[in-house]
């Protein structure tokens, strides 16, 4: 393989995180999220998101997607969310199991942005007893597609799920990079998110993310509900320290600047110098090509690792890791290739 832009999870920890990791490991820390880096990180995010709220660390993106969404749903209700939103296509079910039989419903919508007709027509639908009626929306900030929503756009989905009572998640998996394309991380708060992935492992962290709380009402027993869920690390230095590492040293910003920045580089190189088209606009640190599977293969052989996605486009990921000669070099071997 000579550079796998599969996916931003395939990069290493970024320096300032592992410095961080290594920091923290020296001597003794009190245990289950007692300890001072813990303490700090959860305050880096309060002040990133200029709000008080809740905030514990997890393993994965899934628990935390899974753990805040059974926080907003009963079992006999259902979550709102694009149809290839994470929470719907790549997480095996966790939003079910974790909510104790909590459904999905599906939305349309370009480049993975929700629909907004297609929301308030799902709003609309009459409640009967025969199916799980919407209790909370889910919002993907940036999205599968690598879309950024903007202020406007979330505060349209948003208001009219809140004035029924509803509760808004927000996945930011890839949050730092809608930051770095120009999204005020501040707006989250303010629109009314009660709870927000604050994505670390994509932005150059360990296997970490966080969850975060707007309305402390949820909080209530959560420590309970993590530990039942496998999800209350014993060691939680260690999940929260790399958070400090990335926000005090800035390097969860400039990382994803950075793989913004290389995206934009393949995108556009695909457009002026390969037979090939983009799939989306190119707003976060994704590109998405149209290419024929024959295509696809040959750049796998030359050891270019990339991923066929769900609309069928080959998706091209960069992260805080990804280097310019590596994207010129796709571009070349690229440009060889057959439409």
């Amino acid at each position: 393989m000579r550079y796998d832009f599969g996916s931003d999870n395939t990069a290493g920890m970024a320096p300032a995180a592992l410095q961080a990791l290594v920091e923290a490991n020296a001597g003794y820390a009190r245990a289950y999220g007692a300890d001072d880096a813990t303490a700090r990180a959860a305050e880096l995010i309060r002040q990133r998101l200029d709000a008080d709220a809740e905030v514990r660390f997890v393993f994965s993106g899934t628990a935390a997607n899974a753990v805040g969404l059974s926080m907003l749903a009963w079992p006999h209700e259902a979550v709102l969310a694009h149809h290839a939103a994470h929470v719907c296509t790549d997480e095996t079910g966790a939003p079910g199991f974790f909510g104790h039989g909590v459904g999905l419903i599906g939305l349309p919508g370009f480049s993975g942005k929700i629909d907004r007709t297609a929301l308030e027509a799902a709003l609309g639908e009459p409640e009967v007893g025969h199916r799980q009626p919407p209790a909370a929306l889910s919002l993907t900030q940036s999205t599968e597609y690598g879309a950024v929503y903007t202020e406007e756009e979330l505060r349209h989905l948003i208001e009219p799920v809140k004035l029924r009572g509803y509760g808004v998640h927000m996945d930011g998996a890839r949050l730092a990079n809608a930051a770095a394309a120009g999204f005020d991380l501040k707006d989250i708060a303010r629109l009314g998110v009660d709870v927000l992935v604050f994505g670390g492992a994509k932005a150059g962290a360990l296997c970490a993310e966080a969850i975060v709380m707007f309305d402390r009402s949820l909080a209530r027993r959560i420590d309970n509900r993590l530990k039942q869920a496998g999800q209350t690390a014993s060691k939680a230095r260690f999940l929260a320290a790399p958070f400090v590492g990335l926000l005090e040293s800035g390097a969860w910003e400039t990382g994803a600047a950075h793989a913004n920045l290389m995206a934009q580089r393949l995108a556009e190189g695909v457009a002026v110098g390969t037979p090939f088209i983009l799939a989306h606009p190119v707003e976060a640190n994704a590109v998405f090509v149209r290419m024929p599977a024959e295509a696809h293969g040959r750049l796998n052989e030359m050891g270019w690792a990339c991923y066929r996605f769900d609309d069928g486009s080959v998706r091209f990921v960069c992260s805080w890791a990804t280097d310019a000669a590596a994207v010129d070099a796709l571009l070349a071997d690229m440009a060889q290739l057959s439409a």
